[in-house]
């Protein structure tokens, strides 16, 4: 009996060592002996499941079959009192198991990070990219809008004045590519094959990361930093087209240059700063001659609030931003390259042309552009405003000064939040409570999901006409519905309302009104 009440004691505490729980002491044998072949059992689930992934590791004992457990033994053990036959054995068999699985693990765990330590001293790849099919209609304008769109002068010149022509394009069809070079440097390269018969360059650069005070520096063709809706990916804006301003001042954002970007310890202040090229080399790949149109640009933001405790529902950010450029004032191009000194803009959506246009400024020979921009996040609901102010000295002509913002509010109606990335100060993915999905359950019946729901209203201003220089002012007001089907993948529905004026009228009119419905089919791999 003496010996009995030991070994049970013994085998208890065994057990609970295994099965991480606590065994009563006075546990009845037969208790004891179900537990032991549960945990038999799990040994030999685990030895099927596991160890056909450790012998992927090229040791010998890997390359073993497994360890082979004893049988059960059905007895008799009568009053209990007794050691049943074998038991001892099995114990033994049982810690034998467990300790050759520990091993078989850890000879695994050490290959597993032997593997990635070495493909850390290898360069690096990764692909990914992303398509966005839209559909936009042009419901309503009056008759200066088809000046805008087809202008006096156009070619062919029967479509002079024409109303804008409703249509299907896929905005962006993007890949890219990217990767590290060993622990110190990175590579990225962009294209976009939404014109299929030519290729668009996005971001191409390479860059030396880690560097002291948490920065990193690029060289190639990147975003000049200047906007907060060109620096925020298009993958997570709210609406389908960036606002007048951030367009106007920025167009297309990317230019060869080279930059650097960091930001502080807590991640409370976030930079970047850097020299470009004024000329898009979005289709060429090349900058040819000598005419040097550059700029300098930097960006200052922080995030001074930022609620940790909820996961960041709560923040609040702003920045500063500005760009120093000289372009070449002749209305001629030189050396092969045409004055740079221009801006311009579509109507918030995809018309063919650009209806606020300055064309190339004639004397055009230093601008700056200042800008301060804002976000404020209380959970579902967030709103974002930004400013800038265009400041152009001219040689033979009056200075000019242009400026232009927005303002806008978004509710998530499901209660998600939008993201805020503190180490570069813009917005991130939206992660929906639940997918969209539907799919038959197993018992009958069928499972579904609705996603995440959000709207948003959007205010725009542009003013691009002073002195000589037509422009145009523009006004807009955007309503944005969005769906989310899941964090990858969303359709997207604005309604566009605008107005310009003041343009000049060489072009067949000074302005008209309009109303713009748009439609995304959104998805990143």
């Amino acid at each position: 009996m003496a010996v009995h009440k030991l070994f049970s004691f013994g085998l208890c505490t065994f057990l609970a060592a295994l099965g991480g729980h606590v065994v009563a002491e006075d546990m009845t044998f037969d208790q004891l002996l179900q537990r032991l072949e549960k945990t038999e059992q799990r040994l030999i689930d685990l030895e099927q499941q596991k160890l056909p992934v450790f012998r992927t590791a090229s040791t010998s004992y890997l390359n073993a079959p497994p360890v082979p457990l004893p049988p059960v033994v059905e007895t008799d053990n009568g009053a209990g009192n007794d050691v049943e036959p074998g038991f001892e054995e099995r114990l033994q068999a049982l810690e034998k198991g467990w300790a050759e699985l520990d091993d078989a693990w850890s000879a695994f765990d050490t290959a597993r990070k032997k593997t990635k330590a070495d493909a850390a001293k290898k360069p690096t790849f990764k692909m990914n990219g992303r398509i966005h099919a839209d559909f936009w209609d042009f419901l309503n304008d009056d008759g200066g809008i088809g000046f805008l769109e087809h202008p006096v002068g156009s070619l062919p010149a029967a479509r002079v004045g024409a109303d804008p022509d409703d249509r299907f394009a896929f905005r962006r069809i993007r890949l890219e590519m990217k990767g590290d070079i060993k622990e110190t440097m990175l590579w990225r390269t962009q294209l976009d094959f939404n014109k299929p018969a030519i290729a668009e360059m996005k971001d191409v650069y390479i860059g030396f990361k880690n560097l002291p005070n948490n920065q990193q520096l690029l060289v190639g063709n990147q975003k000049r930093p200047l906007g907060l809706d060109h620096l925020n990916s298009s993958r997570y804006n709210v609406f389908l087209e960036r606002p007048f301003v951030v367009e106007t001042f920025n167009p297309d954002a990317r230019r060869p240059g080279i930059a650097m970007y960091g930001y502080t310890n807590d991640q409370k202040y976030h930079w970047r700063y850097g020299a470009y090229y004024l000329e898009n080399i979005k289709l060429t790949g090349a900058y040819l001659g000598d005419q040097r149109q550059m700029s300098a640009n930097f960006r200052l933001s922080s995030s001074p609030w930022y609620d940790d405790s909820s996961g960041g529902r709560g923040y609040f950010h702003w920045a500063v931003a500005g760009m120093f450029a000289k372009p070449d004032g002749d209305d001629l191009p030189n050396d092969g390259h045409s004055n740079e000194g221009r801006f311009r803009t579509r109507p918030e959506a995809r018309s063919t042309n650009t209806w606020l246009n300055t064309g190339r400024i004639a004397g055009a020979d230093w601008y700056e552009t200042l800008a301060v921009e804002s976000i404020f996040n209380v959970g579902q609901m967030q709103f974002v405003g930004e400013y800038m102010h265009n400041f152009m000295q001219r040689d033979g002509f009056a200075d000019t000064q242009f400026n232009g913002g927005y303002i806008y509010v978004s509710y998530m109606l499901t209660g998600e939040h939008i993201p805020y990335d503190r180490k570069s100060g813009t917005i991130g993915r939206l992660m929906p409570f639940e997918d969209f999905f539907l799919v038959e359950r197993c018992g009958g019946g069928h499972g579904h999901g609705w996603g995440a729901f959000g709207v948003a209203a959007r205010y725009s201003f542009l003013d691009i006409s002073d002195k000589d220089v037509l422009g145009g002012v523009g006004e807009s007001a955007t309503f944005a519905f969005n769906w989310y089907w899941t964090a990858y993948s969303k359709l997207q529905f604005n309604l566009i309302y605008g107005n310009i004026d003041r343009r000049d009228p060489a072009i067949g009119t000074t302005g008209g009104s309009y109303l713009i419905a748009g439609t995304r089919f959104a998805i990143e791999f």
